[in-house]
């Protein structure tokens, strides 16, 4: 009898442990998608690339939208293709912080979560055509 308690009594604990191990993961990540859903975009003063910044915060298709149909890209200098780059890792990658904007709004630096790359500071240089649409983006490791 004493046996058959301390093996339930093992049982339970181990079911509660792991229980509070779930409610913890699930905890750290519903405050984490919160914060990058809620991430501060006032200091983008350029509307279309705030809103550009709000969909790839968002995972969101409509990142493609505000660019025209196959735009320039550079990756730390180097000329990559979009629509295979962000393919790959839109709903994956986001801003944690806007730290600095210039040029007019379009010149974004921040913390970026690059999945299995990590974390660092990233610029997000925004180059817009006569129709407002985004023609090029320079992305990169800011110094």
């Amino acid at each position: 009898m004493k046996r058959d308690f301390l093996v339930t009594a093992v049982f339970c604990l181990s079911c509660a442990a792991y229980g509070q191990k779930i409610q913890e993961k699930v905890s750290r990540k519903i405050i984490t998608t919160q914060n990058q859903k809620n991430m501060d975009l006032s200091k983008i003063t350029d509307d279309a690339v705030k809103q550009a910044i709000q969909a790839l915060q968002d995972g969101n298709e409509r990142w493609y939208g505000f660019f025209i149909e196959n735009p320039l890209m550079t990756d730390d200098g180097n000329p990559v293709d979009f629509k295979s780059f962000f393919s790959n890792v839109l709903g994956t990658e986001k801003f944690l912080s806007i730290d600095k904007v210039e040029n007019e709004g379009k010149d974004n630096y921040g913390s970026f979560q690059a999945g299995k790359w990590g974390t660092f500071r990233t610029y997000f240089k925004f180059h817009k055509n006569n129709e407002g649409k985004f023609d090029k983006l320079d992305i990169g490791q800011a110094k």
